[in-house]
């Protein structure tokens, strides 16, 4: 699902219109990525968590020429599935093995 489909859903899903829907989407998205620049975590209950793991510095390899490489320090974000996506996705893979 790309962003143009998921706007469709949200629109379908909320009854709104579908520039409504996405400036939605786009707030949403806003304030996850502000939250993470300032380090702090957002929490959706049931469905994961955003947040930002700090990646230390390595020596990594020139893949051309095989010389080794500093890689900096850095911030990176990372997503934490919850227990209720956990299970409704799982739930979904157990229901089509069944009917295979």
């Amino acid at each position: 699902m790309n962003k143009s489909e998921l706007v469709d859903a949200v629109a379908a899903s909320a009854d709104l219109p579908k520039a409504a829907a996405g400036r939605a989407i786009d707030a949403m998205i806003d304030a996850i990525t502000d939250s993470l620049t300032k380090e702090e975590p957002v929490v959706l209950v049931g469905f994961g968590t955003f947040a930002t793991k700090h990646r230390a510095a390595r020596i990594g390899r020139n893949p051309q020429t095989g010389e080794p490489i500093q890689i900096k320090a850095a911030k990176v974000p990372s997503f934490k599935a919850g227990k209720a996506l956990k299970d409704s996705v799982n739930t979904l893979k157990d229901s089509v093995n069944t009917l295979a």
